[in-house]
């Protein structure tokens, strides 16, 4: 049986490479045997020693062959007890982010900037869970400088059990509005649980970036040591948005060098501004020039459905459907009206796991849109669908039958917004446009 963590950690630093996954497998990895709604593991251990892993952790005796396999009570309990463990180790900074909007670019900007200076890791993708976070922290190495560590949510408390494994030195909370919120219940539930970042870094004396612009953060976070960003000439670091059309440009007032510095981003959309900023003032607190960190904010493209500009041989398309929720989309809708495009067409796509108020949040963005300039609108996904519209809207129950429509019309010469929660799969659509 399990002898400790303490055991199963020095076999880790033997063997730093963790891996869940049979068909990813490195030479001489640890195999985490986890278990899903659909999925067992544990069944493919032997799969995984014999493609290359020098250890396989499980939780079901039968599948222990040998001393190669380390039986425990709960795989991923000892994944998280692992990542704590290794956690404590480190004497690096670790800054956590969270929010409703905007953590993975935020994240993303921070580890383009930091990496100017520093060996840094950050989070993978959105791997943010009870899953991704450990496997996050077990993943920096001896020779990293910093680390930087996405935290997501989808009920109460989970912000606040990711940080007794990250414990982090510093923190930021994008914003905070409603996502997931069958989950939580209300909007004080998602306020509460997002705060549990803040509690944490207060409890280890930390600091946190705080964007100014934010009444509610600034609240939660009046009795932490904190840097402000914002429009705000007393922010600690400040900056305006000089054009989002569509691109975002970013006019920042540099306090260190006493200087304005114009950066010309990537990224779609003035919703992105404070993403920008929480970059600056991050990199500005670590010591990284001006010069680097408007490099790397202009050099960073954003990529997997995250406001991305693409332009193909019929249409110009504002690629926005990572994820969606009542805040994302109204900002989405509200910067594609304000741009001055012609021929506009907006795709957009239901918003998921908005409980009882699925209705009233879906019913608002029908209402933003009949009030806009818009002359053509096509709404995908159920909740959409049921709702009454104008005729200028068409509807459909799902991806593939707007993708049956637009086949046989054909969309050319438009300017395009595609906003929608990943579940609906507006991505799908990409190719036909």
């Amino acid at each position: 049986m399990f002898k400790s963590i303490e055991y199963l950690y020095s076999l880790f630093i033997k063997h730093p490479h963790i891996c869940t996954d049979t068909r990813n497998v490195s030479q001489g990895s640890i195999f985490f045997a986890l278990k899903g709604e659909n999925f067992n593991a544990n069944k493919f251990a032997e799969d995984a020693i014999k493609n290359g892993s020098s250890y396989a952790v499980i939780d079901e005796p039968e599948y222990k062959k040998n001393d190669n396999y380390i039986l425990v009570e709960n795989v991923l309990d000892t994944l998280q007890q692992l990542a704590a463990w290794h956690r404590k180790q480190l004497t690096i900074p670790i800054i956590g982010i969270t929010g409703t909007n905007g953590k993975t670019t935020t994240k993303e900007l921070i580890f383009s900037v930091l990496s100017k200076k520093y060996n840094t890791s950050a989070t993978k993708g959105n791997f943010n869970n009870h899953i991704g976070v450990p496997l996050s922290i077990l993943d920096i190495s001896k020779n990293i400088d910093i680390a930087i560590i996405e935290m997501g949510a989808n009920h109460i408390g989970e912000i606040g059990e990711l940080c007794k494994i990250a414990l982090p030195d510093f923190g930021i909370i994008t914003n905070i509005g409603k996502a997931h919120i069958e989950g939580f219940g209300s909007l004080e539930g998602i306020v509460n649980t997002k705060k549990e970042l803040y509690d944490s870094v207060r409890l280890s004396h930390g600091k946190v970036f705080v964007c100014k612009d934010s009444s509610l953060l600034l609240k939660l976070s009046e009795d932490i040591e904190r840097l402000t960003y914002g429009v705000f000439p007393d922010s600690d670091c400040r900056g305006e948005i000089e054009e989002s059309n569509p691109l975002l440009k970013v006019k920042w007032y540099c306090k260190s060098e006493k200087k304005v510095i114009n950066i010309s981003t990537k990224l779609v959309g003035y919703f992105n501004f404070e993403n920008v900023m929480a970059a600056i003032c991050v990199g500005e607190y670590f010591g990284v020039c001006s010069e680097d960190i408007k490099n790397a904010i202009e050099n960073y493209t954003p990529s997997n459905n995250r406001s991305q500009f693409i332009k193909t041989k019929k249409n110009t398309i504002i690629m926005d459907a990572y994820n969606a929720n009542p805040s994302s989309m109204e900002a989405s809708v509200r910067n594609f009206l304000q741009n001055s495009f012609d021929n506009k067409l907006a795709i957009i796509g239901d918003m998921l796991e908005l409980g009882v108020d699925a209705e009233k949040e879906h019913k608002k963005i029908i209402d933003l849109l009949e009030n806009s300039d818009l002359n053509k609108v096509l709404l995908v996904g159920k909740h959409f669908s049921e709702l009454k519209i104008s005729k200028k809207f068409t509807a459909f129950p799902g991806v593939n039958e707007a993708a049956e429509w637009i086949a046989k019309e054909g969309i050319n010469g438009y300017n395009i917004l595609i906003k929608g929660s990943r579940g609906i799969k507006l991505e799908k659509l990409l190719e036909l446009l």
